[in-house]
């Protein structure tokens, strides 16, 4: 079947093997695994870009900001090369404007085409069993699916009501920048909010991070949470911990467009003080987007459909959709699963088989980055694991002194008492990214400290700290 968009072509009622609303990394991975090799057909719904969240507005425009800063302050700590190295703010967006190819999505258009997806552009809801209801600026249309209906609509950010009057910046407009506020408070402490206080500090900006815990990343190891802190500070953010933010006014607030100071001058008060911002970033979280898809046409509530058990045997949910960890990858990675299963059902398969505890694994692209898969030692007990964990720094690897002259991190192993098998780790310092993936693996295989024993590290590498956490363990 020739690729066509569904509503501009005029089509009546159609039929798909699949439909997915959604067209985001886990939807275009459900849709294409799920009828690869086969003469199945399917449908993908999207309202916005294709591409999602991620390809536009997240992952690839906060990456794209943030390496060149990775680079800089890199090159700055090794000896041999010039103390202070100029950031070209212009180049720098540009080359963000590239990796979000100017907010053009026919790039993933033609990637459907040649992966035999229709796409449908408009907003998609349930109206019975199997059966979709798409609206968009040429019409609207019918859709019914043989196999299955996925959700993939990922997720929204959640602005508390204080909020709602200000026009505040949502991750949107921190990866979108245009206009760069003389100042900005970023409230929240998670991975949004620390990682946009680091190029926003870099593009100049004065940047005010107001956390209402007692630490950011409140997730992470503790040790992580310190050098991330340390981290921001020494580039310039005010770190306020435990603030409490109150009410929010601002003159003339109006949506001016991604990443362009929405208003005049944001009052905010803190800790029962009004301060004065150019701009104020909410970064507190973000839920399932599934309040308008017609789960009610189906006898569902949102807080049913988050259970999987209560979904019939022919409505998936994937990505952040689904209420798992809002991570691109892993959205990816369980598409990939439910896509396996919905062709294994439909050509009368067993379902795959998937291992048993599969770990999340997750970077924070600050300076220092954190990187961690599987349980914290926090984690590990709250699951009532008993757990044995060893911890060392990162300079005590040769080959990551090397990396640069300040060079100075923390890495943790948490094994499981008695058998000793892998089931977490956490890494902090300059480039552990890609440090994890081993840890990822090794979870998976669930190998143990013996076995790990016999993978020789490179040297001089920043890996050979595998090496030295290994020997804490056996010395312990």
């Amino acid at each position: 079947m020739p690729n066509r968009d569904l509503l501009q072509t005029g089509w009546m009622t159609q039929t798909y093997d699949v439909v997915v609303i959604g067209a985001g990394p886990a939807g275009e991975n459900v849709a294409d695994y799920a009828i690869r090799g086969s003469q199945r057909t399917a449908l993908l719904v999207e309202r916005e870009l294709i591409g999602g969240e991620c390809s536009y507005y997240a992952c690839m425009p906060s990456k794209a900001l943030l390496r060149p800063l990775d680079v800089k302050a890199a090159a700055e700590h090794l000896a041999g090369l010039p103390d202070t190295i100029p950031l070209d703010i212009p180049a720098l967006l540009a080359r963000r404007d590239s990796w979000v190819s100017g907010y053009d999505d026919s790039g993933q258009a033609a990637w459907a085409e040649s992966a035999g997806i229709d796409v449908a552009r408009g907003t998609a809801r349930l109206v019975g069993e199997r059966r979709i209801r798409v609206v968009g600026p040429d019409g609207e249309r019918e859709v019914e699916a043989r196999h299955a209906v996925v959700i993939a609509t990922g997720s929204v950010p959640i602005v508390p009501a204080a909020f709602a009057e200000v026009h505040p910046w949502t991750s949107r407009d921190a990866t979108g920048i245009v206009e760069v506020p003389e100042s900005i408070a970023v409230v929240g402490g998670g991975v949004v909010a620390v990682e946009a206080c680091a190029w926003l500090s870099a593009l100049g900006a004065r940047v005010t991070l107001l956390v209402r815990g007692d630490r950011v990343l409140r997730r992470f190891e503790p040790f992580a949470s310190a050098l991330v802190t340390d981290g921001l500070r020494r580039s310039g953010v005010d770190v306020q911990l435990g603030a409490r933010v109150g009410s929010a006014t601002r003159p003339d607030a109006s949506d001016t467009g991604l990443g362009r100071v929405h208003g005049g001058t944001v009052h905010l008060e803190v800790d029962g003080r009004i301060h004065d911002f150019a701009e104020v970033l909410v970064a507190t979280g973000r839920h399932p987007a599934t309040s308008e898809l017609g789960l009610e046409t189906i006898g569902l509530t949102p807080e049913l459909f988050a259970r999987a058990d209560q979904r019939p045997d022919w409505l998936y949910a994937v990505g952040d959709a689904s209420g798992d960890a809002p991570l691109t990858h892993w959205g990816k990675y369980v598409a990939r699963l439910v896509g396996d299963r919905i062709a294994s059902r439909a050509e009368g398969r067993p379902d795959p088989q998937v291992p048993v505890a599969v770990p999340v694994p997750q970077v924070v692209f600050t300076d220092p980055q954190v990187a961690t898969a599987g349980f914290s030692e926090a984690d590990a007990v709250a699951a009532d694991l008993s757990v044995e964990c060893v911890e060392v720094p990162l300079t005590s690897a040769s080959g990551f002194g090397l990396l640069r002259d300040d060079a100075a991190g923390t890495a943790k192993l948490v094994f499981e008492a008695g058998s000793g098998r892998l089931v977490g780790a956490t890494f902090a310092g300059p480039e552990v990214a890609e440090l994890i993936h081993a840890a990822t693996v090794a979870i998976v295989a669930r190998l143990t400290a013996d076995q790990l024993w016999h993978a020789v590290p490179s040297y001089p590498t920043a890996s050979e700290v595998w090496l030295r956490l290994l020997e804490a363990y056996r010395t312990r």
